[in-house]
């Protein structure tokens, strides 16, 4: 596991914004990593990010960075929300998320996670890749679901 930065472009909601993006990093060798596009805005990862800021810059489009984590998770049902369910039990808010299929070593893929708290994070995973989950106190139980329906009447 480790912290990058993820960019965010603003897309005019036009055919071609997205080949013309993605085009321009290609053609300067900029690798993405993992990306999603949700409502008009490209989030991605990318193996260089000053060639990445410097080819957006140059051709004027909007974009922004954000500090996300980027976590090798086995490719396998249940990886993610193992993921995701340690991260609640510790009220750390998952503002979004996403993966990329093959990215990773050994049919691994990579989650990246965009969270309230990206330093607690990194303490309560413990750090290290491969969702090691920290064993000690194993971190606050996550609320039996009934606790989130309303009462019922009688």
């Amino acid at each position: 596991m480790e912290t990058t930065k993820q960019v965010s472009v603003f897309l005019e909601n036009k055919p071609g914004r997205l080949g013309n993006v993605l085009s321009a990093l290609a053609r300067e060798k900029v690798n993405i990593t993992a990306l999603t596009v949700t409502d008009n805005v490209l989030r991605f990862v990318a193996n260089d990010l000053p060639q990445t800021l410097q080819v957006l810059n140059g051709n004027s489009i909007p974009h922004s960075e954000a500090e996300v984590l980027v976590v090798e998770l086995r490719n396998q049902p249940g990886a993610l929300a193992h993921i995701c369910e340690l991260l609640a039990a510790e009220h750390i808010q998952i503002d979004h998320c996403y993966c990329s299929a093959g990215a990773a070593k050994n049919g691994k893929t990579l989650g990246v996670f965009k969270v309230s708290n990206t330093e607690k994070a990194m303490r309560v995973m413990g750090g290290s890749a491969n969702n090691s989950v920290r064993r000690r106190g194993q971190g606050r139980p996550l609320r039996d679901r009934r606790a989130y329906s309303p009462p019922t009447l009688r």
